[in-house]
């Protein structure tokens, strides 16, 4: 499985609900990552998207502890195994987790590639991204060249499990 974010020079991903910046360049690299693919992501994540709604063009599955909650237009899990059960059905390659933090944290063991977005600038945050570069089970395996918006640099960084993902 694979995880995806964006996230600053302290590894922040969100401030107040609301993603830490815009850039044009990430969300192409998000949309064509995830196209046509599976994205996982909790409640408060679905309700940071246009109108509320799950994202086109994806199966989208929303992790939410409200046994309660169903969203039109998007599978339901109410816990991890839950989540894995539904996940059997999907090719694990094609499964991106896109947030947010909780949802990260708790998915990292099953994952063993993450596509991050890199920028260089530290914002005021609260909810962050577990830091790959201080885990010694993640590897650096591809990075772009800089690039940038408007004064802003990011980078576009893989990094891989060594020895694949911890739990299957």
């Amino acid at each position: 499985m694979n995880l995806i974010a964006a996230v600053d020079r302290n590894w922040a991903i969100g401030n107040k609900g609301q993603l830490l910046v815009s850039i044009p360049g990430d969300h192409r690299m998000f949309r064509q990552e995830t196209l046509d693919k599976v994205v996982v992501y909790g409640r408060k994540t679905l309700e940071t998207f246009p109108l509320a709604q799950p994202l086109d063009r994806r199966v989208n599955i929303v992790l939410s502890r409200d046994p309660g909650f169903e969203v039109r237009g998007a599978l339901t899990a109410h816990s991890i195994p839950e989540l894995l059960e539904i996940l059997k059905d999907y090719d694990t390659e094609d499964v991106y987790i896109i947030g947010g933090e909780s949802i990260y944290r708790q998915m990292l063991p099953y994952c063993d590639t993450a596509h991050i977005t890199k920028v260089d600038y530290a914002y005021e945050a609260d909810a962050y991204f577990p830091n790959l570069d201080e885990d010694p089970e993640w590897a650096v395996t591809a990075d772009s060249d800089e690039q940038t918006y408007f004064d802003l640099a990011y980078a576009f960084v893989k990094y891989e499990r060594i020895g694949g993902a911890a739990q299957r």
